[in-house]
């Protein structure tokens, strides 16, 4: 499985909120539009997610992300924050970089290796690095794009 399968490039943003809500809201905005669902939908599925304790893993790294009934498969967006924003990470350092991920209500197995992929690939500090210095969205999606193909 390929992160590029779920991950559209005009589902990279910028993130400009200050709070957990604002900043959810940015990266489903792009995932609703290309995909025909109801934005508030997937806003509210992470937000419950969110209640169960903090998907912000550390290093500037966070992954919110849940399950909706009606799905076709795996859907993401991706976001950064230069300045950075309190997602009550573990490591109770400021989150940059927001990956998003909604899978269909009955596919344990798909989402979990979704998951995995996504942790592996923003565990290396290089590639965190690189991510917060692009210059733009499509930069950031080419970067994403050949970290994924690396492995």
């Amino acid at each position: 499985m390929k992160i590029v399968e779920f991950l559209r490039s005009d589902a990279v943003v910028e993130i400009s909120g200050r709070s957990g809500p604002e900043v959810l809201t940015e990266l489903c905005r792009p995932i609703a539009a290309a995909h025909q669902h109801d934005e508030q939908r997937l806003v509210d599925t992470l937000l419950e997610r969110e209640k169960l304790g903090s998907t912000g893993i550390g290093d500037g790294v966070a992954i919110p992300h849940g399950k909706v009934p009606g799905l076709p498969g795996l859907l993401a967006g991706f976001g950064r924050s230069r300045p950075g924003v309190d997602f009550r990470a573990i490591d109770g350092k400021p989150t940059h970089l927001f990956f998003a991920l909604f899978a269909p209500e009955n596919s344990a197995g798909a989402h979990l290796k979704a998951l995995a992929r996504i942790s592996r690939l923003f565990k290396n500090p290089g590639f965190r690095a690189a991510i917060l210095e692009a210059p733009d969205a499509a930069a950031i999606y080419r970067l994403v794009e050949t970290e994924d193909a690396r492995f």
